[in-house]
């Protein structure tokens, strides 16, 4: 299955979860054990030759790609969380929403120097949530090889947030 296939597994949703949205759902790609698995395979090929020793998945959907990612690469995972989420403690990071603001938070124990981690997410929107937590693995002594993430919206310009010495590879545009 070529990545151009993928495609087919991606339903549009209109007007979720606002009206003027077209809502791109991965869950028919979810359902699809080859689509699944196809999907993976391609986020974690360009990192193959890296040396991830660890894949970091944002919640909630990162968790999904992340860990499949994460096996595929023979590397541990790690879980980027919303705050209270984690039971140990933590550092986060507060980022910038259209209308507001977020946070994620990591296990102050999840990176040690010389890691050298990959972070993963299902869509790059406008580029807040992954530039958050591409700061929050660069807060350690650790390597941040890249970031991939499954749909990458290219109108929003998200990937102009993002660290700008870090490898980013997305599976579909739109």
């Amino acid at each position: 299955m070529a990545a151009i296939e993928l495609k087919d597994f991606i339903r549009d949703v209109p007007d979720f979860p606002k009206p003027g949205i077209m809502f791109k759902d991965i869950t028919p790609l979810l359902r699809s054990p080859q689509a699944l698995e196809n999907a993976c395979a391609l986020l974690a090929e360009p990192f193959r030759s890296q040396n991830v020793n660890l894949v970091a998945g944002i919640e909630s959907r990162g968790f999904i790609f992340g860990s499949i990612v994460a096996q595929k690469l023979g590397a541990g995972f790690i879980p980027i969380r919303k705050p209270g989420k984690l039971p140990w403690t933590t550092r986060r990071h507060e980022y910038a929403l259209e209308y507001g603001t977020d946070v994620l938070e990591i296990h102050d124990d999840a990176l040690e120097p010389g890691d050298r981690v990959l972070v993963i997410d299902d869509v790059l929107a406008t580029g807040g949530t992954l530039a958050a937590a591409m700061n929050l693995v660069r807060g350690f002594d650790a390597t941040l090889v890249g970031a991939a993430t499954v749909i990458e919206l290219e109108f929003l310009g998200g990937r102009q947030k993002l660290a700008p010495n870090a490898a980013f590879h997305s599976l579909l545009r739109y």
